[in-house]
């Protein structure tokens, strides 16, 4: 389990990304009727359900330790190779993971082989291409996005199984409470917060000299308020499509 990303990106993490309600709501109902579930890659815990069977798989010992009290049990291992029989779950949970595994074919193969259902949390880059902190101020993403495993590859990989496949947008609410890359779109002040920027992997994969150089070109829009002369029309939604897609896989019964 050497090369840990979390060892600097995982410090705080539990603070910083608190499982939103309507996002939970979303990923409980794609569960369906599943009693037991294996969240792979689970990090702290977020978004587990309750009232079922789980059981978590983590590779970092630094997200483990940040399990809340009451978590559902884990295993250290990677979700390349689960030590798990196969068809042992109802359903595999991917929470905006499957981008940070080293071999995404063989992790998603693995959610198929110990499942009937799969779902997985991920996004479509394309959508978050046009998003403002990524158009104006960090276009590096885009480029380093196009060789992550995202929404496409786990379109591909999951229907392999033959299973059938849904895609289904979750909007990002206003007041998010997880904060992953797209939470604060409507408060773009909170990405000057280096605390915040700290658990978003999004800023650690372009660096921090990239993201200090944007941030201070955001905090003089703010400023100068020509980000509310740009962006003003998003103060009055509610939600936004960012391009976060959950994914959902059952395999057919025959």
């Amino acid at each position: 389990m050497s090369g840990d990303p979390y060892l600097r990106l995982g410090v705080g993490y539990a603070g910083q990304r608190v499982p939103d309600p309507r996002v939970a709501a979303m990923i409980d109902a794609a569960l369906g009727a599943a009693g037991s579930v294996v969240n792979v890659g689970a990090g702290t815990g977020s978004y587990e359900p309750a009232g079922r069977d789980v059981l978590a798989v983590e590779p970092s010992a630094v997200m483990i330790a940040q399990r809340r009290a009451g978590s559902a049990p884990v295993v250290r291992a990677r979700a390349e190779r689960l030590p798990l029989a196969d068809g042992s779950f109802d359903a595999a949970l991917a929470v905006l993971t499957v981008h940070h595994w080293s071999d995404a074919a063989a992790g998603l193969a693995e959610l198929r082989r110990v499942s009937a259902r799969q779902v997985v949390l991920t996004w479509d880059p394309a959508v978050t291409g046009r998003f403002w902190l990524v158009r104006d101020y960090v276009p590096e993403l885009s480029r380093l996005e196009a060789g992550l495993a995202t929404v496409a590859t786990v379109v591909a990989e999951l229907g392999r199984g033959g299973g059938r496949t849904t895609v289904t947008p979750v909007p990002v609410p206003a007041d998010c409470t997880d904060g992953f890359m797209g939470a604060y779109w409507r408060r773009p002040e909170r990405y000057l917060d280096p605390r915040v920027r700290a658990s978003i992997s999004a800023f650690a994969t372009v660096g921090e000299d990239v993201a200090g150089e944007a941030m201070q070109r955001l905090g003089a829009d703010l400023e100068s308020g020509r980000w509310v002369e740009r962006h003003g029309e998003l103060l009055g939604l509610a939600a936004l499509d960012l391009g976060y897609r959950l994914v959902v896989c059952e395999r057919p019964v025959i």
